[in-house]
């Protein structure tokens, strides 16, 4: 077995951006603004599919703390300057009673080229993630983690949901955003691949059918990146929160030094299928972590906070390696006080149970998602 990989974590974050007057989307936002935040943050900002998004991504980072330094840079400055234009980033993976009929798409050949291929599934994404990946250079590895962790994809989910709200209404899901995104082809969780070969055979017979161009197409939940030498988790809402965002993409990073880990010593994490890691994705998307998910070793759903604790103390060797025992640990923390998903409805019913009318309780969720994207940046 060669040595250890770098383990090295970058970040990326989609924003709505909102008009503090209305706290609607903005659907078309002057085109100055992108000018002034690539002024500001360079490549690190880009456009989305959408023209009321915004994507951040940071640096490749070695530590916890050079991913939070990198995200409240971006993330002020991105309101820094939409406060500029009277509007704000919010971090959210729906925005509470935005319609998506009324979004435009960005005028780049690729999100042209989506919206042709899409057509209405591709037009509804009205929806932001978050994207963590992590440097595993080896190609082989890269293809038995991606086995191993999907496993634990269910588990990031219930700590990350901010999308109960879907055009006014309460869903019932904790991740609409999941329920959206998975109309599109080539989603969900991915497949599992007996070797790197086994894998690029696949995207080959795509490739040359002309059904994709290239592999940046699967859309999955972990996906070998086709872009850097990383395994990409894609399956997490966007956290309003920044410490939830900085606490989820440590637990991702250790899970994997953890499964590495387990390899060194010809040890690895048992295979579940597909079938049964997507009863556990339904059942973080549709209660988040308040019903518990099945542990398949037992064959019973376990309440969530057992299960965190389970997770906790198998990385616990891996938070210590890296610095962030902390930030791992800040997961008991959003189970405590809740994910911005219960806190959106918190906040929701709150508001209506002292009178506010439907639309008032939902301006308030969005003032809310508007303070505390921009706390502590």
């Amino acid at each position: 077995m060669t040595g250890e990989p770098e383990f090295t974590l970058g970040i990326e974050e989609e924003y709505f951006l909102v008009d503090r007057a209305t706290r609607d989307i903005v659907g078309d936002p002057p085109d100055g603004m992108l000018a002034e935040c690539e002024a500001l943050l360079g490549a690190q900002v880009s456009p989305e599919f959408l023209r009321s998004q915004i994507e951040i991504g940071t640096r490749i980072c070695t530590s916890l703390e050079e991913a939070q330094a990198e995200l409240r840079r971006l993330r002020g400055g991105i309101a820094a300057v939409a406060a500029r234009h009277s509007m704000a980033p919010i971090a959210a993976a729906t925005h509470p009673f935005a319609r998506w009929e009324a979004q435009k798409t960005t005028e780049r050949v690729r999100y042209q080229s989506l919206e042709s291929d899409l057509q209405g599934v591709g037009r509804r994404l009205a929806i932001c993630g978050m994207h963590v990946h992590i440097g595993i250079p080896d190609d082989e590895l890269r293809i038995d983690l991606l086995n191993q962790a999907s496993y634990f994809l269910p588990h990031l989910l219930a700590l990350s949901t901010s999308s109960p709200f879907w055009q006014g209404e309460n869903t019932g899901l904790k991740s609409y955003r999941l329920a959206v995104f998975d109309e599109m082809p080539r989603t969900g969780t991915p497949e599992r691949f007996a070797s790197w070969g086994e894998y690029r055979r696949h995207i080959d017979i795509l490739v040359g059918a002309g059904l994709i161009e290239d592999a940046t197409k699967l859309w999955w939940d972990l996906r070998p990146s086709d872009r850097f030498p990383t395994l990409e988790m894609r399956i997490t809402d966007c956290c309003t929160t920044l410490e939830d965002t900085l606490s989820i993409a440590a637990l991702f990073r250790c899970l994997l030094h953890m499964l590495w880990r387990l390899k060194r010593e010809n040890q690895r994490w048992r295979l579940y299928s597909r079938m049964l890691i997507d009863e556990n994705r339904w059942r973080a998307q549709r209660y988040g972590f308040d019903q518990g998910l099945v542990d398949f070793g037992k064959g019973a759903i376990v309440p969530y906070a057992e299960l965190l604790e389970e997770i906790l103390d198998l990385v616990h060797p891996d938070a210590c390696h890296f610095g962030c025992v902390g930030e791992v640990s800040h997961a008991r923390a959003i189970l405590a006080r809740g994910t911005s998903a219960d806190r959106q409805l918190t906040i929701f019913e709150q508001a209506l149970s002292a009178g506010a009318t439907r639309a008032e309780a939902l301006a308030a969720v969005v003032d809310w998602l508007i303070a505390e994207t921009a706390r502590g940046v």
